[in-house]
């Protein structure tokens, strides 16, 4: 038994915790969990607990039906809204076939396996997310309407206490699981905020954004109100994003940093760019996997799709642009460390295995192939016209999820970075989801058509 492990039973024996909730992820990014007492989890450690996979999305087939939940101890935490005795804790899992092997089907194992990649060129791929998403009065049933909790904008200061006593427990929750926050703050829609989360490897982000959710939808029922991660659930309000800022490293040095180069923008730095850039509409369906998030791409705000829209639906980079779909932070001298890129058209419901790992294959296809960065856009791409950006070789992303799996389904890449089984299963259900949502009829419709036709 290793240390961690150790740390682990030492510590639900000195802390009185008896249950511990074993987490996983179904390859659609929907949380899984499994209870087992202080008794059965030295056995888990060692051997794995035994599930039924063909009950989960994307797992296994009926007749493959058997797998294992294997607890990653690094990923130990007490559960801090379960604080009365006896407690209760969290492990991440990881996913095993019956002789032991790594799941194909699991999307941990999917970004790891891209990180095991990224480590053989030698590198460590760093990320930090912000997340956006919406505070409502009430969970909306089935033909109602969500209400925000309040009627502030971008950095408003409102005078309504839910959204502040809510980031200030949200926060103390997620500092109290070691998940560091560097920012929070109202985001520009009423009831919409913005919690930002520090830099740490993907892996380590991935888990923390499964953790985040979580945290954020049980803080919000603490408080009378509910969470809500839809990526644009109002028409005339901003969507909700997970602008995501990114970097390789190589040990301790910044991989992306090149004193005296054009943004201190390395030549690693610039060929991942290329990389993501040239597969962007490839990623699509994993980065923005639902109906809905279409319309935060392209639904803008409003009449306008321009600013206070904040999600780039058009293939480029730019310095410190923020209508791009890579932005290139502004430079800080003396802090060479800090350069990255921000991929900016994540949204804060995809699966962050899946997403960081086929952003991170495609990254280094460009670095290993040696793409070229095309030139950058300096004005702002919601203002220009189609002939402008066609003419400035800017390429649109795709403007519905049918769009995207098309671009999905040709792409070897994703293929490769997903494997079969997740490459063809996530098709699949993507391709019933748009089924079934262009059979309805929508309020839209009956509104506009039903009394004049």
């Amino acid at each position: 038994m290793d240390r961690q492990q150790e740390f682990v039973l030492r510590t639900l024996e000195e802390r009185d915790i008896r249950f511990i909730r074993l987490w996983f992820t179904d390859v659609l990014g929907f949380l899984k969990s499994v209870a087992v007492a202080p008794a059965e989890l030295e056995q888990a450690f060692a051997e794995g607990i035994g599930f039924d996979g063909s009950s989960i999305e994307g797992f296994a087939r009926i007749h493959e039906a058997d797998m294992l939940a294997k607890p990653d101890p690094s990923t130990f935490q007490v559960l801090p809204w379960r604080s009365e005795a006896p407690g209760t804790a969290r492990i991440f899992c990881d996913i095993l076939m019956p002789d032991s092997t790594p799941s194909f089907a699991d999307p941990r194992f999917v970004l790891k396996r891209t990180l095991a990649r990224a480590a053989d060129l030698g590198f460590t791929f760093y990320t930090h997310p912000e997340l956006e998403f919406y505070l409502l009065k009430e969970q909306v049933t089935e033909g109602g309407k969500p209400e925000p909790v309040d009627s502030g904008g971008y950095f408003d200061h409102t005078p309504h206490r839910a959204a502040h006593d809510f980031r200030r427990s949200a926060i103390m929750m997620l500092e109290s699981m070691g998940i560091s926050v560097e920012f929070s703050h109202h985001e520009g829609g009423p009831g919409q905020q913005e919690i930002d989360l520090r830099y740490a490897d993907a892996l380590t982000t991935a888990d923390n954004i499964m953790t985040f959710r979580l945290v954020m939808k049980e803080v919000a029922l603490e408080h009378g109100v509910y969470a809500s991660f839809m990526p644009k659930p109002f028409t005339e309000q901003p969507g909700s994003g997970m602008h995501t800022h990114m970097s390789l490293f190589e040990g301790d040095r910044n991989a992306f940093y090149e004193p005296g180069a054009e943004y201190q923008l390395s030549k690693v730095g610039r060929a991942f760019i290329a990389g993501v850039l040239r597969h962007a509409a490839e990623l699509t369906a994993v980065t923005n996997q639902w109906v809905n998030s279409y319309k935060r791409l392209w639904g803008g705000v409003g009449a306008s799709a321009g600013a206070g829209g904040e999600a780039p639906p058009y293939i480029c980079w730019g310095h410190n642009n923020r209508s791009a779909l890579v932005r290139v932070p502004m430079y800080k001298p003396q802090k060479g460390h800090a350069t990255r890129i921000e991929f900016r058209s994540l949204d804060t419901a995809c699966n962050p295995y899946l997403a960081f790992a086929v952003i991170l294959g495609a990254g280094l296809k460009g670095i290993e192939e040696g793409y070229e960065l095309p030139p950058g856009a300096e004005d702002d791409v919601w203002a220009l016209t189609t002939a402008e950006r066609r003419a400035m070789g800017i390429e649109p992303l795709p403007q519905s999820l049918d769009e995207a799996i098309v671009s999905m389904e040709r792409s070897e890449l994703v293929a490769d970075v997903l494997g079969e089984h997740v490459f063809d299963f996530f098709l699949r259900n993507k391709r019933a989801e748009w089924e079934d949502y262009r059979r309805q009829v929508t309020e839209y419709e009956r509104d506009r058509y039903l009394k004049v036709l």
